[in-house]
Parts: C-alpha cells; sequence; structure tokens
C-alpha cells in the first residue's frame, strides 16, 4: 500500500515519545501470537499496529500482554499509545474506540457428559463458568448472568484447566480457542451456536482527543474496505473471525 497518513500533523497525539507504542494483547490467540521462530509478536493486530505506524511515519514498539485487561490497562494509562481490544461498555472509561475491525464469536465449553446441550441452559443455579478475568466474555456474562456463578481465572488457559479438572460445570471463551481445546483431547465439547459477539476494535487513549479518534476510526474503515484485514486473517491462517461491516 502507497496511501499516506490522512493528518501527518497529528502524529504527536499518536505517538508524543516518538514512537508508536502498540499494546498487543496475546492471550487472544485469533489476533496475536509469538512467532515460534523469533518470539516477536505477529498476528493481525500486530498487521495493523505496523501499518498504521507506516501511514504516520514513526517507529512502531510493541508492547505484548498475556491478558486483555492488562493491555487495556496500558492504554487507559497511556503506557501505550493505541491498543486492540473487544468493545465493551465496562471498557468506555479513559478509551475512545473505532468501529469494530473483526468480529468473534464467544462459546461455552461443557464435559462431554454434561446434561448441558444449548447455551440457555447454561445460567442456572449450581453451575459455575470459568472465565479468563478482565476478558471480554468475563464483562458481557457479569452483565448478563442471573443464576449460575462466574469463576475468574487468569486467562483463558486457566479457565480451560478449571473445567478439565472439574472445578467448573462450564468454560467461557473465544469458539476458535474451545474448539482447539476439544480436539486436543477427549471429554470436553463445544455447545452450538454463541452466547455473544466478540467485537474487536483498536482505540486510544481518552486524553488524545477527538481527533486522534476520527483518525484511527477513518484509518479502520479504509483496512476493512480495501481487503487489508481479510488478507491478513487468511495470511496467518486465522478460521471463524469475519471481517466486520462497514462503521
Amino acid at each position: 500500500m502507497t496511501q499516506q497518513p490522512a493528518s501527518p500533523g497529528l502524529a504527536p497525539a499518536f505517538a508524543p515519545g516518538g514512537a508508536l507504542r502498540a499494546s498487543i494483547n496475546l492471550g487472544n490467540p485469533i489476533l496475536a501470537h509469538r512467532d515460534p521462530a523469533s518470539g516477536e509478536p505477529a498476528g493481525v493486530s500486530v498487521d495493523l499496529a505496523r501499518e498504521f505506524g507506516r501511514r504516520l511515519g514513526v517507529p512502531v514498539e510493541l508492547v505484548a500482554f498475556e491478558r486483555a485487561a492488562l493491555s487495556v490497562d496500558a492504554v487507559r494509562a497511556e503506557r501505550a499509545d493505541i491498543g486492540f481490544f473487544a468493545v465493551d461498555p465496562a471498557r468506555g472509561e479513559g478509551l475512545r474506540f473505532t468501529a469494530p475491525y473483526v468480529l468473534i464469536e464467544g462459546a461455552y465449553l461443557v464435559p462431554q457428559a454434561s446434561p448441558v446441550s444449548e447455551n440457555g441452559q447454561v445460567d442456572r443455579e449450581g453451575t459455575r463458568i470459568s472465565v479468563g478475568a478482565g476478558s471480554a466474555y468475563d464483562l458481557f456474562l457479569t452483565r448478563e448472568i442471573r443464576e449460575a456463578g462466574i469463576v475468574r481465572l487468569e486467562g483463558a488457559p486457566r479457565a480451560l484447566a478449571a473445567l478439565r479438572a472439574g472445578e467448573v460445570e462450564v468454560a467461557a471463551g473465544i469458539r476458535q480457542l474451545l474448539e482447539a481445546e476439544a480436539a486436543r483431547a477427549e471429554g470436553v465439547r463445544v455447545l452450538p451456536g454463541r452466547f455473544m459477539v466478540i467485537r474487536q476494535a483498536m482505540g486510544v487513549p481518552a486524553g488524545r482527543g477527538a481527533a486522534a479518534q476520527e483518525v484511527l476510526a477513518s484509518f479502520v474503515e479504509e483496512m476493512k474496505a480495501v481487503g487489508f484485514v481479510a488478507d491478513a486473517l487468511k495470511r496467518h491462517g486465522v478460521e471463524g473471525a469475519i471481517v466486520a461491516p462497514a462503521g
């Protein structure tokens, strides 16, 4: 791509220290992971961060975190300049979001022998649901669950291990991650359908202003329209996630 920044003068708003610090959540393997060869972060969100830095004409520094909540906190506290998050009302304070660039399904994992066969049967008294603390599905279920209990653990691997260990009756998470867990070893299955759609967007610290938000939002819309996001999903072998419609 050869497009130039829409507003080069806004580079200081995004990279006041001279480099664009991009907060990368490695806890969402659909969008970011560590390259097996180099150990460096890679994935759709990394590609977007680098392209945006190129547009601004500044170097990009990747600041990687293992959990979404830590990634969000880094941008909110301006320890990073941009981030890649699931849009949620609970994250609105201190952040300005774009429209989503990718949609991902949230699903449930249950033991193979569980009597639960559909999503509507999960929210019942006595059911414990494990989630990665501070994740998009934690925030969503905190608002929506009425009868079941929510067990918040440090990251998705721990939430899945809790189900295997019999500490909970249900694990919630990204569908692709749950399907990989079910394929890894017998004993668990993914419920059909989805309980939520995770809307993955970009964001900046609220203090950077509306103009910065608008520039970032325009960038996201262009990356969807020209096929950059679709190409990145294909390049990184991501299945199940779809490009979000125009915002």
